[in-house]
């Protein structure tokens, strides 16, 4: 074979060769349909995690008002001269919110909430903290409620010592002093609970109650006793009227999408 034959070949077979490797062949002849890196040279995000199923809300309602049926009792002024600093905060006698009645005998401070009845899933809990207030050697509002999870928060608005002192059995207990300079404690509630009584040990007349649950259907009446629990979807609950003092109450309410269905509680006087 003469030499320019020779050469002639081997300008062939390089040319092969490189063609090959132009098309993706060589040592890995799978690789031409491997998925090719990403341009920033990182892998592909990994796809987000499926949430937890929402539970629906609807366009029914139930409305009520909470009446005394009895004879109002007469409570005592607060004994707030045990702390000269407490009394010097208030002008004329605070009595205790034991029984908080309006015209009517209305009743306030009663907490209303569906117990069951409502659909399986999760329901959105709020960014802003349920807040519960130290002001005038006193707890305002009397009763609060917050959601399991929702960011809770105990103000000192007397810049005086309290004493934050929880008797929660479901969610961690908490005993807290908060002098004068601290202004706010954050606590952690993550378990629903129902109501639960909050009092403060160096001024025992103090006393509040929590409620912590995992839905947003429920309400803490006013003085004029009246209720309402929206945004619920067609269905039959039972809702419960809870007071710290007055006998629990339930009932069995059926509502259809777009209906406000009405309920009202007469509480007797308590048992002797």
């Amino acid at each position: 074979m003469s030499r320019s034959t020779t050469t002639r070949n081997v300008m062939l077979a390089l040319a092969g060769l490189l063609a090959v490797w132009g098309c993706g062949g060589g040592s890995h002849p799978d690789s031409a349909t491997a998925t090719p890196a990403p341009a920033t040279g990182t892998a592909p995000d990994a796809a987000p995690a499926a949430a937890g199923p929402a539970a629906p809300t609807g366009s029914a309602s139930i409305t009520g008002t909470i009446t005394y049926q009895g004879d109002v009792p007469r409570f005592s002024p607060l004994e707030m001269n045990a702390d000269p600093l407490c009394a010097a905060k208030h002008s004329e006698p605070v009595y205790p919110e034991t029984l908080v009645l309006g015209d009517g005998k209305t009743v306030g401070n009663v907490f209303v909430t569906v117990t069951s009845g409502l659909p399986t899933g999760s329901y959105p809990v709020p960014a802003e903290p349920a807040t519960l207030d130290q002001r005038g050697c006193q707890y305002l509002p009397h009763m609060v409620g917050v959601r399991v999870g929702q960011p809770f928060k105990i103000l000192n608005s007397d810049a005086l010592l309290h004493n934050v002192h929880s008797l929660s059995k479901l969610n961690s207990p908490f005993n807290r002093a908060m002098p004068g300079t601290v202004t706010e404690a954050k606590f952690n509630l993550t378990k629903d609970e129902g109501l639960f009584r909050v009092k403060c040990d160096v001024h025992p007349w103090m006393s509040a109650y929590v409620a912590v649950t995992s839905h947003p259907f429920f309400a803490v009446t006013a003085a004029d006793g009246k209720f309402t629990l929206s945004g619920l979807p067609a269905g039959s609950y039972q809702i419960e009227a809870w007071h710290e003092r007055l006998e629990k109450q339930t009932a069995t309410i059926t509502v259809g999408d777009g209906e406000a269905a009405a309920h009202d509680f007469a509480f007797p006087p308590p048992a002797r």
